[in-house]
């Protein structure tokens, strides 16, 4: 019942009174210290109390159980030393992190507790000494893993084609070899060293990937931006093709061509993940996700719409015409992808003025180019214009949190021999098992001082504006006298807040 409470109390709005009560039932806990403490018994999600507070966003509550379990540890003049648990708070050797729980939640607010004391500190610690070297490593390794695959792809196994041409749009002149063809020289062995590199990095990737996907759980960790959500399902499609290539080259299976350049295009793509190591290229792949997986992928549906009306209509009125005076639409997908290119005003709309062209082809195209080019691409272009504004307010925070979610990955992944455990074992000062970061902080005493002034001169006013406007109230109904009283007001307030602050400065002094 304790802790159900304890629950209850960190999800109240009101801050206080919810610090006070938490403090008041802590007190009846006769295992304060112990592993049947309330603040370590989990809810049914797994979460503690101070889990929660985290997951919720309660900077308030965050701060106040930080407080309590912080260490003075020395202090000279400005200069005080701090040790903070980091119980629950490291994400090392734990399943359900603190870390990776703030940045996997939706609430804006919880994103906040990784600019507050120790997190902060803490995770600078983690992402300067080991997380850096280790993804700028990570990235140069994968960039020269996608060089030898697409050299791989580009030295394929083909040859010359020996058949007769089907037809007159027939343009092929080599074909891909059969297996028992395709290594056979010094040539072929050294592309096969590069197909089994190849091979063995994808292998790596599912056996990696695949049990992320069954902690987390694949709603979670496809959808969440922070976490790489569209970048770990194009680096698990990628794996995929392949492997889907390998099984159609040791068949012998023809158009292997198809999951090679799926898996060309993917492997490239999947480079921009790297980005987020950086804070210079960080926030724009950000603002990339946010577009494709916002503004554009509705604005493919309509551009679907119309691509297949435009589309259809152009093929009936060419379908009696006469395709070598004028190809674009001899048939119905090349219909679309005609019509597609036209949608993106990549080519110009085709015309052969050598014939004559059907009547309805400049109805249809005049309407196409109306409804496309004038209207659907400006409409997109406003949209990626209102997203980029709403995204640049917080993409530095996302950007932060990108790098919180980079390090738990590296963290997890990593073996524990080339990531040592953060901060320092309380047995060095007699605290026990528990390991604590120590944090320097300068505390400014003119700073307080101003501040003790400022709230001083704020209380002054506060009294006799409310003094005046008791005078106010009294003299509501006589017009005339409002505008005497409302002067003297001020005059007697000013004179009486900069005496009272003039004599504090005086005593302090």
């Amino acid at each position: 019942i304790g802790n159900t409470v304890l629950h209850i109390l960190v999800l109240q709005p009101n801050k206080t009174f919810a610090c006070h009560m938490y403090s008041l039932i802590l007190s009846y806990d006769r295992n304060k210290e112990g592993p049947g403490s309330l603040e370590l018994i989990p809810n049914k999600e797994g979460l503690t109390p101070f889990k929660l507070a985290g997951v919720e966003g309660n900077t308030v509550m965050f701060q106040y159980l930080m407080q309590k379990r912080k260490h003075n540890l020395w202090s000279f003049g400005p200069l005080t030393t701090v040790l903070y648990d980091l119980t629950e708070i490291d994400s090392w050797a734990e399943d359900q992190s603190f870390l990776e729980l703030i940045v996997s939640t939706k609430k804006r607010e919880a994103r906040q507790i990784l600019d507050l004391t120790p997190v902060k500190e803490l995770v600078s610690l983690k992402w300067n000494m080991y997380g850096r070297p280790y993804f700028c490593f990570l990235a140069l390794f994968y960039i020269l893993y996608m060089v030898c695959f697409t050299m791989c792809c580009v030295y394929r196994p083909l040859k010359p084609r020996t058949g007769n041409k089907t037809s007159s749009r027939d343009n092929t002149i080599y074909v891909q070899k059969m297996l028992q063809e395709s290594y056979m020289t010094y040539e072929d062995e050294l592309r096969l060293v590069g197909e089994l590199i190849t091979i063995i990095g994808a292998v790596v990737i599912l056996v990696l990937e695949i049990p992320d996907i069954l902690r987390v759980g694949a709603a979670k960790y496809f959808g969440q931006t922070i976490l790489g959500g569209p970048f770990h399902i194009i680096v698990i499609t990628y794996a995929c093709m392949i492997l889907i290539t390998m099984v159609m080259r040791l068949t012998s299976t023809t158009g292997e061509v198809v999951p090679m350049s799926f898996a060309l295009v993917l492997g490239w793509c999947n480079v921009m993940y790297f980005a987020r190591g950086f804070q210079m290229l960080g926030p724009f792949t950000i603002m990339i996700q946010k577009m494709i997986f916002g503004d554009l992928m509705r604005f493919c549906w309509l551009m679907a719409v119309v691509i297949l009306g435009f589309a259809s209509a152009f093929y009936i009125i060419f379908q009696t015409e006469n395709p070598e005076n004028l190809g674009q639409f001899y048939n119905y997908p090349m219909s679309l992808f005609t019509t597609f290119e036209l949608f993106l005003t990549i080519i110009d709309g085709p015309a052969n003025y050598d014939v004559d062209l059907p009547f309805m082809y400049s109805v249809v195209y005049f309407a196409f180019a109306i409804i496309a080019t004038l209207l659907m691409l400006n409409l997109l272009i406003a949209m990626m214009g209102d997203t980029h504004w709403r995204v640049a307010h917080e993409r530095d925070e996302l950007w932060r949190a990108q790098v919180v979610a980079t390090t738990v990955m590296l963290e997890r992944k990593l073996p524990r021999c080339l990531w040592p455990r953060s901060g320092i074992c309380g047995r060095e000062y007699g605290l026990g098992d528990r390991w604590y970061l120590r944090v320097e902080d300068r505390v400014d005493p003119n700073k307080h001082k101003m501040m003790r002034y400022t709230e001083a001169f704020k209380a002054q006013d506060r009294d006799n504006y409310d003094k005046g406007l008791e005078k106010l109230e009294i003299n509501k109904n006589i017009l005339y006298k409002k505008e005497p009283c409302a002067f003297s007001l001020s005059r007697s307030t000013s004179r009486t807040s900069s005496h009272r602050g003039w004599e504090i400065l005086r005593q302090n002094t």
